[in-house]
């Protein structure tokens, strides 16, 4: 198991979820070993360090959006991702960090204020 592997959980649970505002959701490519070429050109695409990993453009109780980080295992949140976070808090986007697809799915159940049981892959 990685953060790969339980974002890609996630993602595929969330298909399954058939809530409107998801059609936009969408992962960030921030993280993650790549080879110079590859982080040379991500980099001059604008990609940042800090950014979190996953983002729901649905403004809904409040709030602009839904960010969400996942992390596995022991990992933190780097100084840029705490950082980031703080950006998010003072702009009113609500944030989570997720280390589990359960976790990452309770996130967004709070967020978009319904109750959903997860389904079993």
């Amino acid at each position: 198991m990685s953060e790969h592997d339980i974002q890609s959980m996630f993602f595929e649970a969330a298909l399954y979820l058939k809530h409107p505002a998801l059609r936009w959701m969408h992962a960030i490519p921030n993280g993650g070993a790549r080879n110079v070429v590859v982080a040379s050109k991500m980099k001059q695409e604008g990609v940042k360090r800090g950014v979190w990993d996953v983002f729901l453009p649905y403004p809904n109780g409040g709030y602009h959006g839904l960010y969400i980080e996942f992390k596995f295992g022991k990992n933190k949140l780097t100084p840029e991702q705490r950082e980031f976070g703080a950006y998010l808090d003072d702009h009113n986007y609500m944030t989570g960090v997720a280390y589990t697809v359960d976790e990452a799915l309770e996130i967004l159940q709070n967020y978009l204020g319904e109750k959903w049981t997860r389904l079993e892959f």
